[in-house]
């Protein structure tokens, strides 16, 4: 079974994020660069989003989009558990449609993710058709020096719970600029041992390459590149970034 069909441990195995500082340097970036108020907000492959939990308790209008039907179920459950309203669509983030447009879209957690730049192209026309004019959208950790990747490892505990997690890119076809992604979950469940492990092909983006294809969209301005907890902008590449762009 996939590490998508296991929203707790997955939450479990991401938990070292801090939403409530990720918030306030989105509310940074809307102060400083949209040019509308912002009231609604979408989070794009949300996941178990404890961002859109933060939003929501500050009084914003948030829906939380995913492919994972079990991922938003959980994401239902906790936020009814807080005391949170979020609206929820199960979708694929190339081909999606909301029924009223939002002030502020973002994806986290290196989510921005293609099989080629053809569904790339298809996502920032889903995005640009779901924002208003002069809204801003948050792309968090898009890989601007994927060629120095190096496996990453990291533990996370909680109620008896130690779920170990790697991230692997392996190399497939270096003409196509394609990798192999695979995470996986080590679990230790209260003594149950336990393995998630899910797997996927992707498209490796160069940063002028994505301003081309950003430029042949024609629906956004490019911002800039900042860093990833800091509202400071990038001086050189890093893999964690935050990519910001605005709907013309």
């Amino acid at each position: 079974m996939g590490v998508y069909n296991k929203p707790l441990y997955y939450e479990i195995a991401f938990s070292f994020v801090d939403a409530k500082k990720q918030v306030d340097l989105f509310e940074k970036f809307i102060e400083k660069y949209s040019k509308i108020k912002v009231k609604r907000v979408l989070d794009i492959a949300c996941g178990p989003s404890l961002q859109l939990r933060e939003l929501a308790k500050r009084d914003y209008e948030v829906i939380g989009l995913d492919l994972s039907l079990p991922m938003l179920k959980y994401l239902q459950e906790k936020a009814k558990e807080e005391g949170v309203r979020i609206d929820t669509v199960k979708a694929n983030m190339t081909n999606f449609k909301l029924k009223k447009k939002v002030d502020f879209a973002f994806i986290m957690m290196g989510s921005f993710r293609f099989k080629n730049n053809e569904d790339l192209l298809k996502h920032l026309d889903c995005v640009s058709n779901s924002l208003k004019n002069g809204s801003l959208y948050l792309i968090e950790n898009m890989e601007l020096d994927w060629l120095s990747f190096k496996p990453q490892s990291w533990i996370m505990k909680r109620d008896g719970i130690e779920i170990k997690t790697t991230y692997k890119l392996k190399q497939k076809d270096p003409i196509f600029q394609t990798s192999e992604e695979i995470i996986s979950l080590e679990v230790n469940d209260n003594g149950k041992k336990l393995k998630f492990v899910e797997k996927r092909i992707m498209k490796h983006i160069y940063l002028q390459e994505f301003l081309a294809l950003v430029k042949l969209n024609n629906k956004f301005e490019f911002l800039g590149q900042f860093e990833r907890f800091k509202f400071k902008k990038l001086k050189k590449g890093c893999m964690d970034n935050i990519i910001l762009l605005r709907k013309k």
